[in-house]
């Protein structure tokens, strides 16, 4: 008979793991904390603690984190104030809350964890071109424990894009999910970390046994051919080449225009955008050396009808391929839907909780009704709980480099996975 011991005992109670998430849409922040405290229960100290507020709370946001933590316990404590937010209501049905207050607080407990959170200024950054090493060393995060981040971005911060690709830099084998919060008139920042509100990015370093799977449905369908690059100033195409043909912008547009019904053409007025074909080559040790390749989709930002020309919100160069690019809510459902059941599918361990950070523009004013997102990930995944917020930008991987988005549902899946080591 195994001896028993009543320290092992208590140590493997200790590390048992749950999410237990929360969600209230009191109007004040007092009753709001109050109730989602009443559905969260007084337990044990969590490892990682997600706080989602609506703008509806942001002249009280500096007094949210120490209510929370008065009455909730958490090694860590991270969020943002959204536009909307994304949670888990007591009767464990996941909802999209929007233009109303609202407040999503999750607890979880991740045995075997390793998880740094940091507040970083984006003011001054280490230098892109310099070793990885200095931005390893300005972040406080150690790559060998990261195996996943949450990204969370005031909009008054600056050199955004810099921040994610020199993130990306220094921890290439770390997945990225998280988004901009959004702006709002209080005299403060819009991020939440441990007890007080900042400004410029908040990370969360996740790492041990626990990652995030990343999901990134940018609400898109292409509409014709892939046309690629010939002549191009900067953001600026000037022409493009179908096989032996090649063309203006303007011309390739019109020609693929000719070929829509007159739903699609009414559409274009105002959901066109363009797909930039990105590449990476993936070094999975399960499966050799493969290239993935995915369109990132980008807002058309001028037209000029003297030469035909299509300026673009991106640096693009000779010989990329392109494509036109139509969002509507079917196309978002089913991609969506298809990204979920994949992302699913590819990992025997079930993830433990989803978190989402959806654009400003999805909703109800997307797909018409609703809880749209969430409503696609309880159809995959039925049970999972889920948080997170409406953002002023999203940010996830797409063809292995983490992108700034607009309009997209980027999706954070987290399993448990533990780490083999040799011996």
């Amino acid at each position: 008979m195994m001896r028993f011991s009543p320290i092992d005992w208590f140590s493997s109670a200790r590390e048992t793991r749950y999410c237990r998430s929360a969600l209230s849409t009191k109007p004040s922040l007092d009753e709001a904390v109050k109730d989602v405290v009443g559905q969260l229960g007084r337990r044990g100290e969590a490892d990682l603690a997600l706080v989602f507020a609506s703008t509806g709370y942001a002249s009280d946001l500096p007094r949210l984190l120490p209510l929370l933590r008065q009455e909730l316990k958490s090694r860590h404590w991270i969020g943002a104030a959204g536009g909307g937010v994304v949670g888990t209501r007591p009767d464990g049905g996941a909802a999209e809350i929007e233009k109303t207050p609202s407040l999503s607080v999750t607890l979880l407990q991740l045995p075997g964890s390793e998880i740094t959170s940091v507040g970083l200024s984006t003011e001054t950054l280490p230098d892109l071109d310099g070793p990885a090493q200095q931005w390893q060393d300005w972040s406080g995060i150690q790559p060998e424990h990261c195996r996943s981040q949450i990204l969370l971005i005031d909009p008054s911060s600056n050199n955004i894009n810099d921040l994610i690709s020199g993130l990306d830099y220094a921890f290439p084998g770390a997945a990225t999910i998280g988004g901009i919060a959004c702006p709002h008139n209080a005299p403060h920042g819009s991020l939440l970390l441990d007890d007080r509100v900042v400004s410029g990015a908040v990370v969360c370093s996740i790492g041990g046994d626990w990652r995030l799977d990343t999901v990134v449905a940018q609400g898109c369908r292409p509409i014709g051919p892939v046309f690629s690059i010939e002549q191009v100033q900067r953001n600026v195409l000037l022409e493009l080449s179908d096989g032996e043909r090649k063309d203006t912008p303007v011309a390739c547009l019109q020609r693929v225009l000719a070929d829509l019904n007159s739903e699609d053409r009414e559409r274009v007025r105002h959901s066109l955008f363009l797909g930039i074909e990105r590449r990476t080559l993936q070094l999975n040790p399960k499966h050799p050396a493969q290239s993935e390749a995915a369109f990132l989709v980008r807002n058309l930002i001028g037209v000029d009808p003297k030469n035909g020309a299509v300026a673009v919100a991106d640096r693009v160069r000779p010989g990329m391929n392109v494509q036109f690019q139509l969002r509507e809510a079917d196309a978002s459902r089913e991609e969506a839907l298809s990204l979920l059941q994949a992302a699913a599918a590819a990992d025997e361990s079930a993830p433990v909780f989803g978190l989402l950070m959806a654009c400003l523009g999805r909703g109800q004013g997307l797909f018409g009704a609703p809880d749209g997102d969430v409503t696609l990930g309880r159809q995959v995944m039925p049970g999972l709980p889920m948080a997170g917020a409406f953002c002023n930008g999203e940010i996830g991987p797409v063809a292995g480099s983490t992108h700034l988005h607009g309009y997209t549902a980027c999706w954070g899946l987290l399993r448990q996975d533990p780490l083999v080591t040799a011996g």
